[in-house]
């Protein structure tokens, strides 16, 4: 399942934030190393809560930094 959910996350941040897959590994951090502004985060954030119909609060959505931490919270979200 945890790979599920890796290949899952990769997808949209390919698809929907444009990024080149070979960048995105665990500590890969949205801002620094990816680019990704605010509106990026949340656009990914949104697209994170669709796919896997899960609901992310803002005070949660601010701690996400990294790759890694996304995944992480989808599968707490989960109970993976």
């Amino acid at each position: 399942m945890s790979a599920d959910i890796d290949g899952r996350l990769k997808r949209i941040l390919v698809e929907e934030l444009d990024l080149e897959e070979d960048k995105l590994h665990p500590d890969a951090n949205f801002e620094e190393d990816l680019d990704v502004d605010s509106l990026g985060v949340v656009e990914l954030l949104m697209a994170l809560e669709d796919e896997f119909g899960v609901e992310i609060p803002d005070e949660e959505a601010e701690q996400i930094t990294t790759v890694g931490e996304a995944a992480a919270l989808i599968r707490t979200k989960l109970g993976s």
